[in-house]
């Protein structure tokens, strides 16, 4: 395979666990040359467009390569499927493409696939999972067949991390002649890895021969991943433990002092950029008398929520809790800005009261997360009265309910793809668009306004009263 970080598709902060099998049950299948994975967030279309899991991405990062690579360590920029690149002028980026790179099925990588695949991402109509990676492409230009022009429709700060990380490049004309539907079922790239079998419960991935020798990701050293997928983290667990896998991820930390002892298993703490959150339809998509459109109910919650014992109890590995709501390191996260909530259910208690919820109220709060972390915040507001029944949901089946605007409360994470900025959080959330609960016009505004010039400090100040109101109207909240 290629580098566990890559494999993993990113790097960078809230701990996540892994569990690898290093013993006999792990050696047997050295024979067959096979790393056996399996997880619990199955992919309903496996091109990398079409769904915004992580389980998605790190099928991309094996099977497709982008134009450029990011050093996982240095956060550095450096060539891939591009050379060479250069800013031209606010809004245009020019790339000098890699000659010799083969597709899967044999065909010639040229500029014809770039144009192709960004030119269709960026369409109005394109329906791809997050527009907001790709809707700032004006237009995609051919110089010659080893040199395209990207250029957007403003300037846009993040716009090469964008085609660093979130733009895997198809292979034109045989994604034209099968179409998109039939192109999910038997997927070509031109990644380390090309996939050999796609359905319902599994990903099979084979070694491929053919991939270029100076690829910064370096060729894979197994030869096969087995990639499989079950419905919880129970489940998980059973297949590693009954030696029927060799790899699993994003387990109970209260099991990691128990699986690290056994012989034949090694347990990891890595780093990720992701952030836990929880999101309070301040809006009202989900109902016009829905509790959590008053202010003082939802900041009772974020009073309600001991963050700090989540993080030090569930999360575990030196975790910690963002004061604002994005990722530390990214570009714009002032955490100066955030107005804090402390843990006090006083005080929580006397907002309800003063909101008119002495009672507390019903409501549901849905989640794809870790059911530990479900049940801690259901006990915080059951705490204040609040009456919240979990509904434990894979992450495809909560995104498509959270977009149809029905859920009142949702826990989930987001991983920005691992582009260092919050261009690439804020406009999901705050911008106006399907996955956007607050639907803030004070926001949507700022959003804009920073996502749109390249001067940075005009978008250190959007971005500083983003995080500001979001927290100050109580509408959103970090959890770790």
């Amino acid at each position: 395979m290629t580098t566990r970080r890559t494999l993993l598709g990113a790097a960078a902060a809230a701990p996540t666990l892994f569990a690898i099998g290093t013993g006999n049950q792990a050696h047997a299948q050295k024979a067959q040359d096979t790393l056996r994975i399996v997880l619990r967030d199955a992919v309903t279309n496996i091109d990398p467009y079409f769904n915004q899991l992580r389980t998605g991405l790190v099928i991309a990062h094996q099977a497709w390569d982008n134009l450029v690579y990011r050093d996982p360590d240095t956060f550095e920029a450096k060539p891939l499927l591009a050379t060479a690149w250069r800013q031209v002028d606010d809004t245009t980026l020019e790339f000098d493409l890699r000659r010799g790179v083969k597709f899967h099925n044999g065909d010639d990588f040229t500029a014809e696939d770039v144009v192709y695949t960004l030119s269709t991402v960026a369409a109005d109509d394109s329906r791809v999972s997050v527009p907001s990676n790709y809707n700032w492409i004006a237009r995609v230009e051919k110089i010659d067949d080893f040199k395209v022009r990207v250029i957007a429709k403003k300037p846009t700060p993040p716009a090469l991390e964008f085609l660093t990380l979130v733009t895997p490049i198809w292979p034109a004309a045989y994604r034209k002649r099968v179409g998109a539907e039939q192109y999910a079922k038997e997927p070509v790239g031109c990644g380390p890895y090309r996939i050999t079998r796609v359905d319902a419960g599994r990903v099979d991935f084979e070694r491929f021969d053919g991939y270029y020798a100076d690829s910064l990701k370096g060729r894979p050293a197994i030869g096969k991943l087995a990639m499989r997928f079950v419905p919880d983290a129970a489940t998980e667990m059973t297949e590693l433990l009954a030696g029927r896998a060799d790899f699993i991820w994003n387990f109970n930390a209260d099991q990691f002092d128990q699986v690290g002892r056994m012989p034949m298993l090694q347990a990891l703490r890595q780093e990720s950029m992701r952030v836990g959150f929880m999101q309070l339809d301040a809006a009202g998509r989900s109902g016009a008398g829905n509790p959590l459109t008053n202010l003082k109910v939802r900041q009772a919650i974020w009073h309600a929520i001991d963050r700090e014992q989540i993080a030090r109890q569930l999360v575990q590995g030196g975790s910690r809790v963002p004061a604002a709501p994005c990722y530390p390191s990214q570009f714009g996260c002032d955490a100066e800005a955030a107005v804090l909530y402390d843990y006090n259910p006083a005080k929580a208690k006397a907002l309800m009261a003063e909101a008119g919820f002495a009672n507390g109220f019903e409501t549901e709060l849905a989640t794809y997360v870790l059911p530990s972390y479900g049940a801690a915040v259901q006990n915080y507001l059951g705490a204040i009265g609040i009456r919240a029944k979990i509904s434990q949901l894979q992450v495809q089946a909560l995104i498509q309910r959270s977009q149809r605007g029905e859920l009142p409360m949702q826990m989930g994470s987001w991983g920005s793809y691992s582009v260092n900025d919050v261009h690439m959080i804020f406009p999901v959330y705050f911008g106006g668009g399907a996955d956007d609960y607050t639907r803030d016009p004070d926001l949507i505004k700022l959003v804009q306004e920073g996502g749109t010039t390249l001067d940075q400090d005009v978008r250190k100040r959007a971005y500083r009263q983003v995080i500001k109101i979001a927290t100050e109207r109580a509408q959103t909240q970090t959890l770790s």
